[in-house]
């Protein structure tokens, strides 16, 4: 294992933060396996996960079991964990800015043009020269605030992976993923392997999020260029909810450790024997097709289904209760599907999002992703 420290940009003189991440296996292996942990700074069940992974990486490097170059990343955002503000922890938004730390990641669309010229007949070829644009790029990039170094420093470890692993979680959620539709056969053992309840794909969910950072451009390069200029997967990537905030335990954390390397024995990035299958919970559905509740009123909200649950189309999911008139508003779903994330709130102004139902037909458009 070699491990490894970027330094970031300090936002305040006598202030200093670094990224840590660490390598295994062999770096010239022609595979590259990239995994991070809460981006999102209070998602600390995926980072509990990522210590148990390292501990089992560090036994498989031993035994000479890696096959592929796999880096881990298990606090992907040290600018996040120093937000304890009057005793509550925050780490999902920049405080300087407000910038979700999960969104406006450089995008790399502009590449496009710029490729359509140097690509030949050759696909390993033409992934090799995409990396080295993508590597020019943000060699020339000039971070301004620790917000923006941050991520510059993540997307410099992870932009030459075959496969990338964004590990987070929600409030209050059953285990689900977000992957595209192209990068969906290489991600449906994992969903099967996590025995994730909800798998919703979306090519460009319109965040500027880190997975699609990394898995767009290729996309859209393998649909300008023709058929004589090959384009190959130079990286798919996938974003993992491990559940909710509070479903931090030993057992939970290495049961999603053990499912990360079953997956990569099945990529042939561990040489260990590959497991069987277990059966896929739910088919995948399109995340456009998800349906979003949202409180019409204030007052107490009151759950009326459990997280992981089969929901039927008019079945009521949340109940809002004024306090000053009795008055009960309920809401209840248009869709059939699983009810897989929810907010942990229990009194709600009007507006405030309260959690979501698979749907298997899109009908969203636009910004896919909360905020």
């Amino acid at each position: 294992m070699n491990k490894q420290s970027i330094p970031l940009l300090s936002p305040a003189i006598g202030t200093h933060r670094e990224l840590v991440s660490f390598h295994f296996g062999p770096s010239d292996s022609g595979q590259k396996i990239y995994i991070q942990s809460s981006l999102h700074a209070d998602e600390t069940p995926a980072m509990l996960t990522t210590v148990l992974l390292k501990r089992r990486l560090l036994e498989l490097e031993k035994q000479g079991a890696l096959n592929a170059e796999i880096v881990l990343v298990p606090v992907a955002n040290p600018v996040g964990l120093g937000q304890y503000v009057l005793g509550q922890f925050l780490g999902r938004f920049d405080l300087g800015s407000g910038k979700n730390f999960n969104r406006h990641f450089m995008q790399f669309s502009k590449l496009v043009e710029r490729a359509k010229d140097a690509l030949g007949s050759d696909a390993a070829e033409n992934r090799r020269i995409v990396r080295e644009l993508i590597a020019a790029e943000l060699a020339e990039q000039k971070p301004l605030t620790e917000f923006e170094s941050l991520q510059l420093a993540l997307l410099k470890l992870s932009f030459d992976a075959d496969v990338v692993i964004d590990l987070h979680c929600s409030l209050e959620a059953a285990m689900h993923l977000y992957t595209s539709e192209a990068a969906w056969p290489e991600f449906e053992p994992l969903s099967r392997y996590l025995g994730a309840q909800a798998s919703l794909l979306a090519t460009n969910s319109g965040g500027e999020s880190f997975d699609e950072t990394h898995s767009l451009l290729w996309w859209q390069l393998q649909q300008a260029m023709p058929a004589d200029r090959p384009v190959p997967d130079g990286a798919i990537a996938v974003t993992v909810e491990c559940r909710g905030q509070r479903d931090v335990s030993y057992e939970v954390a290495q049961e999603d450790a053990d499912a990360l390397v079953d997956y990569l024995v099945w990529r042939k990035a561990i040489k260990l024997d590959v497991k069987p299958l277990p059966e896929l919970l739910s088919p995948a559905t399109p995340l456009a097709g998800s349906e979003q509740f949202y409180a019409p009123v204030s007052g107490i909200l009151v759950h009326r289904a459990k997280i992981g649950e089969t929901i039927r189309v008019g079945q009521a999911l949340f109940d809002i209760v004024d306090p000053l008139t009795d008055e009960t508003t309920t809401l209840v779903s248009n869709t059939e599907g699983v009810f897989y994330m929810r907010r942990a709130i229990r009194f709600v102004t009007a507006g405030a999002p309260l959690g979501r139902v698979t749907g298997k037909k899109a009908f969203r458009t636009g910004v896919l992703l909360g905020a």
